[in-house]
């Protein structure tokens, strides 16, 4: 199968490298794979030759190689100097080619940015109180790996992986072969790997001079049926599924990670083998787990993903807290257990942020530890206070950063707020002081998840009318204090005393101001104060 493709000018000179110094080289794995399927690769391009790690070091001056798999890496940044590509030539490219995927259907239901409640970048004045709020402070991320990470280089692009061809030995640990050798053709290195649409590689067969309207031709190696698959829209291992995930046992969550990412299902035999070696999961890194969890909640079918985590019996070892909401009955306008709810409100919330998608998973995770039934009606007091500390606990465990840890705690314990008309200004504040400013949207997204998740509407007037409310807070009314300069400045620009003079110059400005913002500026204002009082004196 051949193809006429336009790629980045960076993946044509790391294959160009390669097959002028005498070696093989394939663009191999997901890259093929989207490129196929007509999805965005951005970027993400991973490579396999037969050079050794030491060939393609002389090759690439600025790569580093810091495993024992053969992987040699090279930023973009130093591959555009090699090529001798400037940051705007890099730029323009980047602009004209690369384009993000068609939005869905599962996505055409956001909330755009611009609708967004609390855009601090835009507010015209926040309400002095909310400033100080803790929540804008930034705090440490750290960095929760099980793996060294390379730290040469911080690039906006992924690095480019060039692998050599290679055999993996026996699996000990259902994680790592025991012994890597390389490998001298392309078959051997795409039979160890996962999955049939990863295992697609793709070799160029045409020269610059032979390269029509800036596209070049390449073929795609298929040795496991993946063009197939990709056709069908399936997910199936190479080879013996058993066999792959007792390897690696990562490759388990891989594979419903990739159904809900590609909209794909997974093939009979292989979703068998998955709920069959569930348990080995317990051999993989909570860091590794995370990832592909955190990329299942990212995908366009969060829930569906969680209830293929369950039908697998996966969400076992990874969240058996949710599992405690099922056949949990719930009362007032609610018509499903706790369980179901949950997935609905997954399923409903507006955000793409997987850690608002978690929280919103887990918002009501304490109801069957407060469940209570109390003259016939059930009850769940304090499930909010109670959710926030499981949900920490839960999230601690898949290793999140302290400051996402942070999040969820606020979001799952805050998901119960709500408004009154005679709520004043001050409550709004303290509200959103607890909520903190960066969270406010947030939250709103849960609540709505959590509403149609419900049955309920979308939203309701309180709520509208409670939105309304927090922006004013942010849009609060200019005073003359507001003035860059005061006046102190103006008894020291000018030589002037104490006195009426001060108010009426600073009351001047502040009229002007509100006529026009920009000319809000210390440089400005002095330069009309001196207008101002020479046309008094006239």
């Amino acid at each position: 199968m051949e193809l006429q493709l336009e790629l980045p000018p960076q993946v044509d000179f790391i294959l160009d490298t390669l097959e002028s110094a005498g070696y093989e080289a394939y663009i191999v794995g997901g890259a093929v794979r989207d490129l196929l399927m007509k999805r965005s690769s951005n970027y993400d391009y991973d490579f396999t030759t037969d050079a050794t790690p030491e060939k393609i070091l002389e090759l690439f001056p600025d790569a580093f190689y810091e495993n024992n798999f053969g992987t040699v890496m090279v930023t973009h940044t130093d591959l555009n100097e090699q090529i001798g590509i400037s940051p705007e030539e890099d730029l323009k490219w980047q602009h004209s080619n690369l384009h993000t995927d068609t939005p869905t259907a599962a996505k055409s239901k956001l909330r755009p940015w611009q609708d967004r409640i609390v855009d601090i970048a835009s507010a015209e004045k926040i309400h002095e109180s909310l400033i100080e709020d803790e929540s804008l402070q930034d705090l440490d991320e750290e960095p929760q790996k099980d793996e060294k990470t390379p730290q040469h280089h911080i690039d906006l692009f992924p690095n480019y992986e060039i692998t050599t061809f290679r055999s993996d030995g026996a699996y000990q640990d259902h994680r790592r072969p025991e012994e890597v050798t390389w490998g001298k053709t392309l078959k051997e290195d795409v039979d160890r790997r996962d999955f049939t649409i990863n295992a697609l590689a793709l070799k160029k067969i045409s020269s610059d001079k032979e390269k029509r309207n800036n596209q070049h031709k390449y073929e795609v190696i298929d040795y496991h049926n993946g063009i197939e698959d990709l056709k069908a829209e399936k997910i199936k291992t190479v080879g013996d599924p058993n066999l792959r995930f007792k390897e690696d046992a990562l490759r388990i969550l891989r594979a419903i990670r990739f159904s809900v990412q590609l909209n794909m299902e997974i093939d009979d035999e292989t979703y068998q083998a998955i709920g069959d070696h569930a348990h080995l999961i317990e051999h993989i890194s909570w860091e590794r787990i995370r990832d592909e969890f955190l990329k299942i909640l990212g995908s366009d079918f969060p829930a569906e993903g969680v209830e293929i985590l369950d039908e697998t019996h996966l969400l076992e070892y990874i969240m058996p807290e949710l599992l405690e909401g099922k056949g949990v009955k719930q009362g007032g306008h609610h018509i499903t257990d706790v369980w179901t709810h949950s997935l609905d409100a997954l399923r409903e919330t507006p955000s793409v942020d997987p850690i608002v998608r978690l929280a919103t998973l887990m918002h009501d995770i304490a109801k069957p530890r407060t469940y209570a039934l109390k003259n016939g009606d059930i009850t769940f007091y304090n499930h909010e206070i109670v959710g926030s500390r499981m949900a920490s606990k839960i999230a601690k465990r898949l290793r999140l950063s302290k400051k996402n840890i942070q999040r969820i705690f606020i979001l799952v314990r805050q998901h119960m707020f709500h408004y009154q008309q005679h709520n004043t200004d001050a409550a709004i504040r303290r509200f959103m002081r607890k909520v903190g400013l960066g969270n406010i949207d947030d939250i709103l997204d849960l609540r709505e998840g959590d509403r149609l998740g419900s049955g309920a509407k979308r939203t309701s007037w309180r709520l509208e009318e409670m939105k309304q409310r927090m922006i004013q807070q942010l849009n609060q009314p200019m005073e003359v204090k507001d003035l860059k300069i005061d006046g102190n400045d103006l008894m020291k620009e000018f030589d002037l005393k104490p006195g009426r003079i001060l108010g009426d110059i600073l009351n001047h400005l502040f009229e002007l101001v509100l006529e026009d913002p920009k000319l809000n500026t210390k440089e400005t204002l002095f330069k009309l104060s001196k207008k101002y009082l020479e046309s008094i004196t006239l």
